[in-house]
């Protein structure tokens, strides 16, 4: 199967990919009553519309002379964001339209009230929607009639009208009740993004405390214990074999713990990565897969540190997965930068079939890279070969990082 993961399509006005409809056909699916009910609810919906917009306006207009009427206003402005917030709803049950919800507004930050009032007046939103209520009193009466009528009249072709009328629905839902322009999607992708990381961040916390109380520390407490016992039969005096025995197997656990130890700081942000770059930590990440992988990297200079280890850690973690789902008998994994990205294409000859939600970190991968501006792509057939293939956003490192890296 081919996925491909970004988390805002610019095709999409909503930022996201609405249903797949199929054709208008004479038969009556369950789309086409979707449509018909959307339709003949039109007329209710936008008569209360209409009216909230007509009462509240000329209201809050009448009183702008007043203290009131700038705060009655916004208020009005307010009200109209459930309105359309409500009708997002309506769209994405009954048409299938999936459109982002706009970021709320501010108010907590916005100071005192003549500052929150005047976020109220100012917000583009809550006007295109005043725009929508206000234009749809013609447009629901029009759409009841022919529905109600072509229930009755022209029921045969009914399906078609639907969704010719419909599909106008749609057109103005797009225009005038997504969110207000790329800036608007940008902010409520960043607010997603900042979820996944840190979500992220928590397990990886998590992962790290659970693997040193289950090891290290574990180790650590038993050559507590073991010392101090050998410690106690010194002081007794008994300086035999079996102190010696025990001394032996402390050291052990030290080795045990050290390697341990040396395997988590690894998993954390290897050592190599740090000293020598990408290249050199994905030649020794590729070493330890089960399958004979070719590495090649073309970037030139060294890339920030954060996009660095995110790359790392992408690579090992498709080739873990290689090792134990693949079947394959051979791999290969390429980086390079193409102008302000940075590209890692990872390919192997196995059974394919790789899943976003098999169980194979996959969609975890996908939503790192979604939170750096990145992309991820798979293209994994059944039979194979599967290619994946990651685009991270290029940046620079700092004059720290660099200076850094000097010292060593």
């Amino acid at each position: 199967m081919t996925v491909r993961i970004p988390y805002a399509d610019p095709a999409a006005p909503g930022g996201e990919l609405d249903e797949p409809l199929p054709s208008a056909r004479f038969a009556y699916d369950r789309h086409t009553w979707k449509e018909i009910a959307h339709l003949l609810a039109n007329l209710p919906i936008s008569v209360f519309g209409f009216v909230y917009v007509a009462t509240t306006l000329s209201l809050s207009a009448g009183l702008t002379v007043t203290v009131v009427g700038f705060p009655l206003l916004a208020l009005a402005l307010m009200g109209a964001r459930l309105i359309g917030k409500f009708e997002r709803g309506r769209a994405r049950l009954l048409l299938g339209v999936r459109i982002d919800e706009p970021s709320p507004l501010p108010l907590r930050k916005g100071g005192g009230l003549v500052q929150r009032v005047w976020m109220a007046l100012k917000d583009p939103v809550a006007w295109r929607t005043v725009l929508y209520d206000g234009m749809r009193l013609p447009w629901g009466i029009v759409t009841f009639t022919v529905t109600l009528t072509s229930l009755f009249v022209l029921w045969p072709v009914l399906p078609f009208i639907a969704r010719g009328l419909a599909n106008v629905d749609r057109a103005m839902v797009r225009g005038l009740l997504s969110p207000s322009d790329e800036l608007e999607r940008r902010i409520a992708e960043l607010e997603s993004d900042r979820g996944v990381v840190v979500d992220t961040a928590a397990a990886d916390l998590r992962r790290i405390e659970r693997d040193l109380h289950d090891g290290a520390q574990a180790r650590l407490v038993n050559l507590a214990m073991g010392l101090g016992l050998a410690k106690e039969k010194l002081l007794e005096g008994q300086a035999d074999e079996h102190v010696a025995a025990m001394v032996d197997e402390a050291h052990g656990e030290v080795k045990l713990a050290l390697q341990e130890l040396r395997d988590l700081a690894r998993g954390i942000h290897p050592a190599v990565l740090t000293d020598r770059g990408l290249d050199a930590a994905l030649s020794s990440v590729a070493s330890r897969c089960t399958v004979p992988v070719k590495v090649t990297a073309d970037i030139g200079e060294r890339p920030a540190a954060a996009i660095e280890g995110i790359a790392y850690f992408t690579v090992s973690e498709l080739l873990q997965n290689i090792s134990k789902h693949s079947g394959a008998r051979t791999a290969s994994v390429d980086v390079w930068r193409s102008e302000d990205r940075l590209l890692i294409q990872v390919w192997d000859d196995g059974r394919g079939g790789a899943d976003l939600n098999g169980g194979t970190g996959m969609r975890g991968l996908a939503e790192r890279l979604g939170a750096v501006d990145g992309l991820f792509v798979l293209d994994s057939p059944v039979g194979g070969p599967t290619t994946v293939t990651a685009e991270l956003p290029w940046r620079e490192r700092t004059a720290k990082e660099k200076e850094a890296e000097g010292r060593r």
